[in-house]
């Protein structure tokens, strides 16, 4: 590409009209680009072997389409990053399909410092939840940046998380920046967008579809030094995202859990398949010097009501007084920081570990 002023607003309707022409995507753009085109070229001699309802668009782009995207960026805190642009992310710039530009709400810069992504299932165990804000509390606290993709369940937990720690994250979305999806995370994406980005490779207007939130998936990995999944079934989004960060060349990172919760067998799956093993958020860091979390009163309080012999979560709640709901929560983060092991029969047992 010819170094040119990415801010110039002429040449970003240029990048515009190449992402708005029909039957082009990453892969073609970036194939050509790659090839030593720059895009005014691209626009006004589209290559012969693209579609041509994407050579008839580019000899006349739809005005509208291009000043709604430019409308859109005029307004605080938005902007739309090219490829050629300073502040596009290196380590997404790396992968093998890169969007040609993102639309950013918030601050570009967060997209530049190290990133850990964080994903799992859109319904998950009430453990499963607490599991994900804790380690993204922490791994946040310890520098990261969590990027995950803003959906139901563990994505919202993680993305919670890090804003809880008073830290930046970033969600990648399947849809336009002109509208939040799922509609009920509404504040959440406005306090990301305060404290963090929002990034979309979609125009304005963009609706959610089926086929966007797996390209989204490469987007949360590329941008992430590794992906970190907690729960999630065989067939899921999740496991898409930790397939194309190993093609990547990403970092795979998985949560055990208990054999008979379903939501735990896709990252069993991925430990089989070599994904690192996390079991506790201070030991999953290595580049990081801190000391192993001291447990709060409650979890300390379930250690007590626990004791060293196997017992049911029926036992538990009734010494402990607490919820079954809540007795499961805080087993699990007791499993995962190995104070407790499962044993047979749904019963759990106190291990030598103090708190």
């Amino acid at each position: 590409m010819t170094a040119q002023d990415p801010q110039d607003p002429d040449r970003l309707r240029l990048w515009l009209a190449l992402l708005h022409a029909p039957g082009l995507g990453p892969i073609r753009i970036g194939a050509a680009l790659a090839g030593g085109a720059d895009p005014a070229r691209l626009v006004a001699e589209p290559p012969a072997d693209w579609p041509a309802s994407a050579r008839d668009f580019l000899r006349r782009p739809e005005a509208a389409a291009l000043d709604a995207d430019l409308a859109w960026a005029a307004r605080p805190d938005r902007h739309i990053l090219t490829l050629e642009h300073p502040a596009y992310p290196r380590l997404l710039a790396e992968i093998p399909d890169p969007p040609p530009l993102l639309f950013v709400q918030g601050d570009p810069a967060v997209l530049g410092r190290l990133q850990l992504a964080l994903v799992g299932s859109r319904n998950p165990t009430a453990g499963g939840a607490r599991t994900a804000r804790d380690f993204a509390a922490f791994l946040a606290r310890a520098g990261l940046v969590i990027t995950s993709g803003l959906a139901l369940g563990i994505d919202a937990a993680a993305h919670e998380g890090a804003l809880a720690a008073g830290r930046p994250t970033v969600a990648v979305t399947g849809t336009g920046l002109d509208r939040v999806y799922p509609a009920r995370h509404h504040k959440l994406a406005h306090a990301i967008a305060e404290q963090g980005a929002l990034v979309s490779e979609f125009p304005t207007g963009t609706p959610p579809r089926p086929e966007h939130f797996p390209r989204r998936n490469r987007i949360i990995s590329g941008l992430s030094l590794g992906v970190l999944v907690v729960e999630a079934a065989v067939r899921s989004g999740s496991l898409i995202t930790a397939r194309l960060a190993a093609e990547q060349g990403r970092e795979v990172f998985a949560i055990p859990g208990s054999i008979h919760n379903p939501l735990a067998r896709g990252c069993h799956a991925l430990i089989r398949q070599g994904a690192k093993l996390v079991e506790t958020t201070w030991r999953s860091s290595n580049s990081v010097d801190t000391a192993p979390p001291t447990l709060d009163a409650d979890h300390l309080g379930l250690l007590e009501s626990l004791g060293y012999d196997a017992v049911s979560v029926d036992e538990l709640v009734r010494r402990s007084g607490l919820t079954a709901e809540a007795v499961s929560s805080m087993l699990l983060i007791l499993e995962l920081e190995g104070y407790v092991v499962p044993a047979p029969g749904g019963r759990y047992a106190r291990t030598e570990k103090r708190g």
